[in-house]
């Protein structure tokens, strides 16, 4: 299936998840800001907290604000169900523990966040998981990382920072092989630039507080469930044992067939999300609903300043390499031709003639970029990765996940073209 022209993605963007308030007819969406709320009666409350019937509780496990960011996400993703966290972080770590325990094993693609490579290679092993890294180049890695403890491939669509494009189709097929099923952070593209489910994701995370939020005002993230893949292999013994949180039900057998189908995302929301407690407060969900309803033409204007960007710097004498996958001699050019018709993202990746020092001066002479560790805002940012959001990695683990020392990660804002490039000339003149 193709992606979804845009101009279907602004109507979703904009009406999905929501009507009219009914008792107040407000037309804006309401910001419930409430811990909690009251039962009908005794009755009623001991069907919500049976899952017999769905309804509010307590914030912590959902809120009426949240609600809409979570089925507006799913029209766009193409998923059946999403569930909202604190950050994108909290949605990456909750996601591994819903699926894995100690003992289990994970298999992921080694050019990841820094936050996401430390948390894999560092904090898991502390819980019994263990990551085997794989070379997302090398697809043959990734299947020889699988044996009988694996329990998920993870990947990012764009590499943070090295930007290298995953072929979410051959891990797809790889996962489904092995019936694993393929995680997908898609925080570089969004549903926008790329529907990863449309191309065989099981599970799309989103770091909300980026390119979905697009004003670098609020932390949050969200996990978005298909609904396609089938849990009751023993393996996945978290969905085939019985479960004390609720009296002993087995997520991929005791549930009815609509609701066995979203088995992670109810799982998700109602094990780790209500008893660890990284809940996404209802005022950054309706922050990110905001972002939302401009994303498709915000991600239109970041790929066309982004490619301008790419090509500007690719002619520069200063410049000693350029990434961007919509360059036509980027590594990744022939699978973003394929996946990311709509454009190649909001970033480039680049590496100043001199080394570190030649790069620390180049950011510190940028005017209109902002020098922060963010990515996906409305303006313009720039980073040293290795020094700064990549730090806690050693050189080799850097090098291992596609970034050289002298990388100088830029997030291309929405600012016009041309003062954009009039900033990175007067920087550059400055090295």
């Amino acid at each position: 299936m193709a992606t979804p022209d845009y101009n279907v993605f602004n109507t979703t963007a904009i009406h999905a998840g929501q009507k009219a308030d009914p008792v107040t007819k407000s037309r804006a969406l309401p910001l419930y800001r409430t811990t909690s709320f009251v039962f009908d009666n005794v009755a009623h409350a001991s069907r919500l907290f049976a899952l017999q019937e769905f309804g509010n509780i307590y914030t912590r496990l959902g809120n009426p604000t949240n609600e809409v960011l979570e089925a507006r996400v799913s029209a766009l993703e193409g998923a059946l169900a999403s569930v909202s966290v604190a950050s994108g972080t909290a949605a990456i770590f909750n996601t591994v523990i819903n699926i894995a325990k100690a003992g289990d094993e994970i298999v992921s693609a080694s050019n990841l966040y820094g936050g996401s490579y430390t948390m894999f290679e560092a904090i898991l092993p502390d819980f019994g998981i263990t990551t085997r890294f794989a070379d997302l180049h090398n697809l043959d890695s990734f299947e020889q990382a699988i044996n009988s403890r694996t329990r998920l491939i993870f990947a990012e669509t764009i590499g943070n920072p090295s930007l290298d494009v995953a072929d979410i189709d051959a891990l797809s097929a790889l996962a489904k092989k092995h019936h694993l099923p393929l995680v997908i952070d898609a925080t570089f593209t969004t549903p926008c630039l790329l529907r990863s489910i449309e191309h065989g994701a099981d599970i799309v995370i989103n770091s909300l507080s980026k390119w979905m939020g697009g004003h670098g005002t609020a932390i949050g993230g969200i996990v978005s469930d298909a609904g396609n893949f089938d849990w009751s292999d023993p393996r996945f013994e978290l969905y085939n044992r019985p479960d004390p949180n609720y009296h002993g039900l087995r997520w991929a057998h005791d549930l009815p067939p609509e609701l066995k189908r979203i088995a992670f995302a109810l799982r998700f929301r109602t094990v780790p999300l209500r008893n660890l407690g990284a809940c996404l407060s209802p005022d950054n969900a309706w922050i990110f609903l905001q972002g939302l309803e401009t994303l498709p033409l915000r991600m239109a204007r970041h790929a066309e300043n982004a490619a301008a960007v790419a090509s500007y710097l690719k002619q520069h004498p200063k410049v000693a390499w350029v990434r961007y996958p919509g360059l036509a001699d980027d590594p990744s050019k022939k699978l973003a031709d394929r996946l990311l018709t709509r454009g190649a993202g909001g970033m480039v990746v680049f590496g100043v003639r001199g080394g570190l020092e030649a790069g620390a001066r180049f950011i510190e002479s940028l005017q209109l970029f902002s020098h922060l560790a963010n990515v996906g805002d409305a303006k313009s940012l720039a980073l040293h990765p290795a020094s700064t959001s990549h730090s806690q990695l050693s050189e080799a683990q850097q090098r291992a996940a596609g970034l050289p020392p002298d990388l100088v990660r830029l997030s291309i804002g929405l600012e016009n073209q041309k003062d954009i490039l009039v900033d990175l000339a007067a920087a550059l003149d400055a090295v």
